[in-house]
């Protein structure tokens, strides 16, 4: 039996790392599905509608490419880029400041074309208005400092403050992306002190 395409065991330096300190990894070209929005994300129905869209139109690409294309995957774990005028809204939590973009990993073999049509048909069968709003997304995010957050969301706020006030000077870097998050686990089944976060940040050389 083939085995399926699992992105967390394909890119294990982007989806398992071990370290739970800044390091530097580099991060391959991705494409993803993508919605974007703003705010809160915990009191945001927004934020809610979106997710929700995501995960029909990554699940009808799954079945759509195990039955047109005889390819299966297992779907990828629920990432977001996150950004604001002000980086220290991170650190603080300032929540209402973040603005985001939600996104779910695809394989290389799942084409524009495949995505618009998984999209019509999810629409159609569950009538969800945000799936007109998920969209293509390609990152090429390169050098990147990374760690294993094991907590919950809202302790980030330390290992930020490190990155932004003493990792990067330390390294002679410099931001040049938008904060990156990759979620593992099913944060619903999972009590916060246990959930898993990939911290992600876009890096360059500062001179």
């Amino acid at each position: 039996m083939t085995t399926r395409y699992d992105i967390k065991r394909e890119l294990r330096q982007c989806y398992a790392p071990k370290n739970t300190d800044w390091a530097l990894v580099d991060v391959p070209a991705q494409r993803f599905i993508a919605a974007d929005g703003s705010g809160d994300p915990n009191t945001s129905a927004g934020y809610a509608r979106a997710v929700e869209a995501l995960y029909a139109v990554a699940y009808t690409i799954k079945f759509a490419s195990k039955a047109d294309l005889g390819r299966d995957f297992v779907v990828g774990p629920l990432e977001g880029l996150w950004w604001s005028d002000d980086p220290e809204v991170f650190i603080t939590r300032e929540k209402d400041a973040w603005q985001w973009r939600m996104l779910i990993s695809q394989p290389d073999w799942i084409s524009d074309d495949f995505i618009e049509e998984a999209k019509r048909a999810a629409l159609a069968k569950k009538g969800l208005p945000a799936i007109a709003e998920v969209r293509r997304e390609s990152l090429k995010e390169g050098t990147c400092a990374q760690l294993l957050h094991v907590g919950p969301y809202d302790d980030e706020g330390p290992s930020l403050a490190r990155l932004h006030h003493e990792y990067l000077a330390a390294h002679n870097l410099r931001m040049s992306g938008h904060h990156h998050e990759v979620y593992l686990g099913d944060h619903r089944r999972t009590e916060p002190a246990k959930f898993k976060t990939v911290l992600r940040q876009p890096v360059q050389t500062a001179d």
